[in-house]
């Protein structure tokens, strides 16, 4: 690595008279980061700041990327407050990179001809994609996978293909190709190493990590690389040879294969860069030339790293805005230097919690692994345990729940043996809880910006914060990644606690009690509509108001799931109810991105005849509907208009069909395999008993959507583990599992009960639904309520099973009342000319479609007609990472 000379200086004075200029090129995450810090120290009140942007918006969430294919928009992603820049004086210039430094008059060229002179200047460009030198690389369909406009490109060439390759199986790579799955295409992940993710995971989370993401339908190639892209006649990408001479046939590349440091800038103007790449910079952040500095991935720090994750590059930012700072006077003291940090990271990949931190692949001396492995379940975790016991690092795949605990304990001995904090609820010996009392002040609880448990506390006793957004507003903890959030609640209410100030559990701004307690006012007092509750159980200032958008929802559905037992009107579109409702409530549909809506009408354990086939084929054909089978074993309609809404649920329910509810806070599906009747392995009637179950819950209004699913074998081919109620067959009857989530945040159901009777399984069943609707917080999945409630699965078993609180009864009855008064929405609804009225594009005009609702031809069948993000033109980028 090049050295440099000492610094006379950290940064040159300006001339007398004047105002420093500071010149920061780049504005990713952590150019604003270092723009934060600039004016968090006063510094933007003290110099003037011009910031030269490459790309055309200014600075987003880039580790989020990825989630502008789950509906986050563009502006969704983006970093910076409207008004920050007017607010601190800054000039940004977006779409205008700088082209060259001139070091000896100080001054920055740009690709408009700007010129600008500064007194500091801060290198913040980031890296561009490292592309491997195949031949046929430059192919139309090769991309890259860096930028929003990246992702435009991807999503309008996608169009039109079927099959996609990404090439890189890291971290990039692995969003890549969930990016590529979302958008419908078979997709493959090239990876030269042994295995997926191999810098952060050892070769047994490599194994669970392959083995989950196969079962999501991807194909994983490892200990391979590409040879060649093979091109058509007109350049296009048709297929990928690789190194081990097979081929994949596809129609689009995503080269993910790592990045490097964009240095060239450094390069031009002289400054010294490491043999790899990289702006050799000292603990300061500071070039060979005092008047500039470099932070993020295009830095080669002090201990002769460059660092690819966001939270050094905010460890860089932080370090030169307080170094710049200093020289100016500004600020409140010297700032921390920069000699490298902690790695650890915690990921959520294609769905699946992937988290390594400290000596995660065991090279100290003398050290040892413990080890839990389970393959079915797709979960491995190691912890490294040094010689005298202490934790030195771990990998956690498929459950990372304990790494915001794990992690601040690395370096030191664990409160309870490692045994106990790798096995799962439920084992033997397992499952220990260390909550942040366990953890010294010096922990670090948010990694992206190094906030320790002290800080955390400080913020509470010192500052007076008294909420999460209080807490984070003050210290920044939790405004990165996210993962950190659960500890720091648990801190600032512990801390609350100690100092004897009262925590507002309160559902909202409007109501002091929380959802459980609202509803048991409900079922006691038998109210029925909102504005009762509101008058006598509201907060002060509350009463006699119109209530928010937290509470109107979570009341319409307690009333709604106790509509039968406290003699409320069950239908959610009558009178009041109707106002309390969410988007997709308010029609019985589910609003989808141009303002039309779908129709999923229930097919009860995924079991459907021909003739029910056939009317939806013939539905979705008359009314220029696209059609979709879900991962629930259903039929989407997609493309109704809201006036057709009504047309459209009239053929389905004079076929049988009613509605499946995909619109609620209520059961979807319960999904099935063939079972015993077709399945060779089958040991009960699966389907039969998905279609009771299905029959018996549908309509429930509960605190969030529910899913369940029946396996007829321990092969699990319903996937029922990740169901929040699931059940698998056994030879001696049926085992009970609660508490799954296949979603955003995936966690395997633990078992409840085993070898049940039918008449025992939907017996408890009844008892756990109803503990649920009953106990939940607003919008919490049966899998976080599992984990929330106090003794967790233990507690839940013994009201359930063993009826310890002596509810079971009631719980039972409350479901037989459900059961019994069960009606079909969408009937209802046609049946009545008054609840039909509503469904019209416009008021003033009930008989007009709304003409802002427009489809265009796609494989056979229709898309919405949406205006594109970026405008008219995409920007063009080079793999170089330049745009032309």
């Amino acid at each position: 690595m090049t050295s440099m000379p000492p610094h006379p200086e950290a940064m040159p004075a300006a001339a007398p008279g004047t105002t420093p200029t500071l010149v920061l090129i780049g504005h990713g995450m952590v150019g604003q980061r270092f723009l934060e810090e600039l004016a968090d120290r006063g510094v933007t009140g003290r110099a003037q700041v011009v910031v030269l942007c490459e790309e055309p918006r200014p600075a987003y969430d880039r580790v989020q990327l990825t989630s502008y294919f789950a509906g986050r928009s563009p502006d969704d992603l983006s970093l910076v407050d409207p008004d920050f820049m007017a607010r601190h004086g800054i000039e940004l210039h977006l779409g205008d990179p700088a082209t060259a430094v001139d070091r000896t008059a100080r001054t920055v060229t740009a690709r408009s001809g700007l010129t600008v002179r500064y007194d500091a200047l801060v290198l913040a460009t980031g890296s561009y994609p490292f592309v491997p030198p195949v031949p046929g690389k430059d192919s139309a369909g090769c991309f890259v996978y860096r930028t929003i406009e990246d992702l435009l490109a991807i999503e309008e060439y996608a169009e039109d293909a079927r099959t996609g390759v990404v090439v890189g199986g890291g971290l990039l790579g692995l969003e890549a190709a969930g990016a590529l799955k979302g958008l419908g295409l078979r997709t493959h992940i090239v990876e030269f190493a042994p295995r997926l993710m191999a810098l952060q995971v050892d070769e047994g989370g490599g194994r669970a990590l392959r083995r989950t993401v196969e079962e999501m339908g991807l194909e994983v190639h490892t200990g391979v690389g590409g040879k060649e892209i093979v091109a058509d006649a007109d350049g296009a990408v048709t297929a990928m040879g690789l190194s081990d001479d097979s081929r994949v046939e596809t129609d689009l590349v995503v080269f993910s294969a790592g990045v490097r440091p964009r240095d060239q800038l450094a390069r031009d103007c002289g400054l010294p860069v490491g043999d790899r790449g990289g702006i050799v910079v000292d603990a300061r952040c500071r070039t060979a030339d005092p008047a500039v500095y470099a932070i993020g991935e295009c830095a080669l720090a002090a201990d002769g790293r460059v660092y690819g994750l966001v939270a050094p590059g905010y460890d860089m930012a932080r370090t030169a805005a307080g170094t710049i700072a200093e020289a100016l006077g500004a600020g409140s003291g010297p700032a921390d230097g920069f000699t490298g940090t902690d790695l650890s990271t915690k990921l959520k990949l294609l769905g699946v919690d992937v988290a390594s931190f400290g000596d995660a692949h065991g090279t100290t001396d003398g050290c040892l692994d413990v080890v839990y492995s389970d393959a079915r379940s797709g979960v491995y975790k190691k912890l490294v345990i040094g010689a005298a016991g202490e934790l030195l690092g771990g990998v956690l795949v498929g459950d990372a729940e304990a790494y915001g605990m794990l992690r601040p304990l690395t370096g030191s001995v664990p409160p309870v043996s490692p045994e106990q904090l790798v096995l799962p609820a439920g084992a033997e010996g397992g499952a220990a809880a260390l909550g942040p009392s366990a953890l010294p002040d010096s922990a670090v609880l948010c990694n992206c910006h190094n906030v320790t448990k002290g800080t955390v506390r400080a913020a509470v006793t010192e500052h007076s914060c008294g909420t999460l957004p209080e807490v984070k507003k003050c210290t920044k903890a939790g405004t990165g990644c996210g993962s950190c959030v659960k500890s720091l609640t648990a801190v600032m209410n512990d801390e609350l606690a100690a100092s004897g100030a009262t925590i507002d559990t309160g559902l909202c701004g409007c109501f002091p009690h929380t959802r459980a307690e609202l509803y048991e006012i409900v079922r006691t007092l038998r109210l029925t509509t909102f504005a009762e509750l509101l008058d006598s159980h509201g907060r002060p200032e509350a009463r006699n108001g119109d209530g928010c958008e937290i509470c109107k929802p979570t009341v319409g559905s307690i009333i709604a799931s106790l509509a039968p037992s406290v003699g409320a009107d069950g239908y959610v579109l009558d009178g009041e109810q109707a106002a309390l409702q969410d988007t997709n409530d308010h029609f019985l549909a589910n609003l989808q991105r141009n303002g039309s809506y779908s129709i999923v009408p229930r097919i009860p354990g995924g079991e459907i005849t021909p003739e029910k086939l056939i009317v939806i084929g013939e539905v979705a054909r008359d009314f220029g509907l696209y059609t979709k089978i879900t991962g629930g074993q259903r039929i989407d309609l997609f493309g109704a208009r809201v006036d057709q809404l009504p047309q459209v649920w009239a053929r389905l329910v004079d076929a049988g069909f009613e509605s499946g509810h995909a619109y609620g806070k209520a059961l979807r599906t319960v999904k099935s395999c063939v079972g015993q009747t077709w399945c060779r392995y089958g040991v009960q009637d699966s389907v039969r008993m998905a279609i009771d179950l299905e029959l018996r819950y549908r309509g429930l209004r509960s605190p969030h959507k529910l899913k369940s699913a029946v396996s007829g074998c321990a092969r699990e081919c319903a996937e029922a583990r990740g169901k929040d109620f699931g059940v698998i067959a056994t030879s001696n009857g049926w085992n009970l599992y609660v508490g799954g989530n296949g979603g955003a945040d995936p966690r395997h159901a633990d078992l409840l009960a085993q070898d049940l009777s039918d008449a025992e399984l939907i017996r408890l069943i009844d008892r756990f639904l109803m503990f649920y609707i009953r106990t939940a917080d607003r919008l919490e999945r049966t899998s976080a309520w599992l984990e929330r409630i106090e003794g967790g699965l233990g507690h839940v078993r013994d009201v359930v099973v063993h009826d310890s609180l002596g509810l079971c009864d009631e719980l039972e009855a409350l479901m037989a009342a459900h059961v019994t008064h069960y009606r079909d929405e969408w009937a209802e609804t046609l049946a009545d000319p008054e609840r039909l009225a509503r469904f019209v594009s416009f008021v003033n005009a009930p008989d007009a479609p709304d003409p802002s609702v427009r489809f265009v031809p796609e494989r056979d069948q229709v898309k919405p007609d949406l205006t594109l993000l970026a405008g008219p033109t995409l920007p063009v980028r080079t793999l170089e990472g330049t745009s032309v």
